[in-house]
């Protein structure tokens, strides 16, 4: 029997490249994945060749009430959900001053007010069954200030930790774990378009293992928290950065 077999798992920003990692990798071990993005279209193209049962929704994870809408359809489509991965999040390189009122307010809104609005749908079903894994994506950038990224995004990955600790102290006596992961340049468009060449090079010298991480290495922290074995864990931020930050 395959770990997650019988658990249903949704995964936001799921047609970029982290999310679709973390899918194949949930599907692989057996749970059923509800992908959420803005793209049904994309997320279809994109899980072109994958095996496992895939439901996908359409909305703006930054609406509170798309969100409700959306996890009352998931609900009565396929039940409860058991494992909620906040994956889905926009870069934002803009420093203070160049910081707009709406880019501040769409950066926050997706990347931390989704996250709060589905894990805040979620969690009473968890509660009543005594399980459930929440898997936050937060960033280095959360620890360092953003040594790229801007100020919109630093502060968005810190209150997605901040988040984290709050979930996790209210839900462990109901068998809910709430852990994040803080990645650091992973190969992802944010990486190979956001940032010039120079600084992907001058970035490369400053990273102890010398090369940017992997999605599936990303999403091997995912699969594990999911994992029934990861029971004993919660509270965490664990860092995926090729040692570049160590603490």
């Amino acid at each position: 029997m395959k770990p997650l077999e019988g658990k249903t798992a949704l995964v936001t920003g799921a047609a970029g490249t982290m999310g679709l990692a973390a899918t194949k990798f949930l599907l692989e071990d057996g749970a059923r994945v509800v992908m959420v993005d803005l793209s049904e279209a994309r997320m279809r193209d994109a899980t072109r060749g994958l095996r496992g049962e895939i439901e996908f929704i359409e909305i703006d994870i930054s609406d509170a009430a798309e969100v409700l809408a959306a996890h009352a359809r998931v609900a009565q489509k396929v039940g409860p959900l058991d494992i909620l991965v906040n994956n889905a999040g926009i870069l934002s390189n803009n420093k203070v001053e160049a910081t707009s009122d709406e880019e501040w307010r769409r950066v926050l809104g997706v990347n931390l007010d989704g996250a709060f609005h589905w894990s805040r749908a979620v969690l009473p079903a968890m509660k009543t069954r005594k399980w459930g894994r929440i898997i936050n994506v937060s960033s280095l950038a959360a620890k360092t200030g953003g040594l790229t990224a801007g100020t919109a995004y630093s502060v968005s990955k810190g209150a997605m930790s901040a988040l984290t600790f709050s979930l996790a102290r209210e839900s462990a006596a109901f068998g809910v774990t709430v852990n994040a992961i803080s990645p650091a340049y992973v190969k992802t468009p944010m990486v190979t378009e956001g940032l010039s060449e120079a600084q992907r090079v001058a970035l490369l010298v400053t990273i102890p293992v010398g090369r940017f991480c992997e999605p599936e290495e990303f999403a091997h922290v995912v699969r594990f928290l999911a994992s029934p074995l990861a029971g004993f864990i919660t509270g965490e931020v664990i860092d995926i950065n090729g040692g570049l930050l160590m603490d």
